[in-house]
């Protein structure tokens, strides 16, 4: 039998090139904080002294006056929307999502209201908030944003995220000054950003970060910034909070992984990610119907994906049945495939095991001859995916 757990337990054991996807257990936790989790969790301590010693350290690693370990950057969102309504009003954290003050607008560029599994806007609104679309969905200007402020205005979030329009909007350093001109505090969802530094360095009032993508820690968020509002979001935990606890185990286990991080061997990781881009791009080279790209981040965080197109016509198989293809079968690869109607996917290497990169390669070998084979082009209607994308959840547990 395999020493892999999930066939132990009778889960389908896929290979991870789609991303830090909080879906596929998000990312491969550092042993660092592996070791942290194991000695914390018999022991007894005070969580608040814990998250005290989890302040210092979060601090260090981003530049701001404090922080705290929180469930999920969502649960950051929330939490600090929170702080911005009540800050340490005890009374007003009971009361939350109901209001004791009009002052609970949040602004938010439209553009920026996405969904990471669950909307933004969401986030904000269990919090008390209410939101406030600034601009259009591809268009944003100064003067949308400045006559969106008012006295009822507690906070606006800037997102920072591959799922935003990417262009239109107002930058973060505009989006602060323009806030800041008429005190108001800004949040910055940077859930999956790699720079732990940059967002306070550039104004920002709060920085939300996942403790459990490119951190390789435990399932968590990591909330910091300015003591203050930092204070008031972590005060929330008596409150709505209280639903978005952490173990001992998470917020030590985040401790370690932000001290992992500062020994990491940063440039030697992204040596190793080349070296199976190239190993992919050549699988794929001189095949009919497919072209292989590799690109960069598009928020600039220091890494590269491969972006496979894909004509059906020449290939015989669409870039969406292909990744439905590539996530079947006793080695299933799941790739990111949140833009394949526009006919590419990408394939992402910093989540892989040695020895993985060689089955990526082998399977796409394998679908691509198999469809080229094919008599006929493999093309599912692209609706039909949209029409069945939730069958299997509207199914649950079954």
């Amino acid at each position: 039998m395999s020493d892999d757990i999930r066939t132990k337990i009778g889960l389908r054991p896929v290979i991870n090139v789609s991303g830090t996807m909080t879906s596929l257990g998000a990312s491969i936790v550092v042993p660092q904080a592996v070791r942290a989790m194991e000695a914390i969790l018999p022991q007894f301590v005070e969580i608040n002294d814990l998250q005290r010693k989890a302040s210092s350290v979060i601090a260090r690693l981003t530049g701001g006056e404090a922080g705290f370990v929180t469930a999920s950057c969502s649960a950051g969102i929330s939490l600090a929307v929170a702080g911005a309504i009540t800050g340490d009003n005890l009374l007003a954290i009971e009361k939350l999502p109901d209001v004791t003050s009009e002052k609970n607008e949040v602004l938010v560029q439209m553009g920026h209201v996405v969904s990471y599994g669950a909307p933004v806007d969401q986030a904000i609104r269990l919090a008390g908030g209410k939101v406030v679309l600034v601009g259009q969905a591809t268009s944003t200007h100064r003067f949308h944003m400045e006559n969106a402020i008012t006295d009822k205005t507690a906070a606006a979030v800037y997102v920072v995220s591959h799922h935003v329009v990417d262009y239109g909007l107002l930058h973060l350093t505009e989006f602060i000054e323009i806030a800041h001109a008429k005190g108001v505090p800004v949040i910055v969802d940077a859930a999956s950003e790699y720079d732990l530094k940059l967002f306070l360095a550039q104004g920002a009032d709060i920085a939300l970060y996942s403790g459990h993508k490119f951190l390789g820690g435990p399932t968590s968020g990591i909330v910091a910034g300015k003591k203050e509002l930092v204070r008031s979001a972590f005060l929330q935990n008596m409150g709505i909070g209280r639903g978005m606890k952490v173990g001992k185990e998470s917020i030590y286990g985040v401790m370690a992984a932000l001290e992992a991080w500062e020994t990491r061997d940063h440039a030697g990781i992204r040596e190793r990610e080349t070296g199976y881009l190239n190993l992919w791009k050549d699988e794929l080279s001189d095949r009919p119907g497919v072209t292989a790209l590799i690109e960069p981040d598009p928020t600039n965080n220091p890494l590269d994906r491969l972006r496979v197109v894909i004509s059906a016509a020449e290939a015989h198989i669409t870039a969406w049945d292909l990744a439905a293809a590539l996530s079947r079968g006793d080695q299933p690869v799941i790739v990111r495939d949140h833009e394949v109607e526009h006919h590419h996917f990408y394939l992402d290497p910093c989540n892989l095991h040695p020895g993985q990169e060689t089955i990526v390669a082998a399977r796409l070998a394998e679908e691509l001859d198999k469809a080229r084979a094919s008599n006929e082009i493999i093309a599912t209607p692209f609706e039909n995916r949209s029409k069945h994308r939730f069958d299997g959840m509207l199914r649950w547990p079954d």
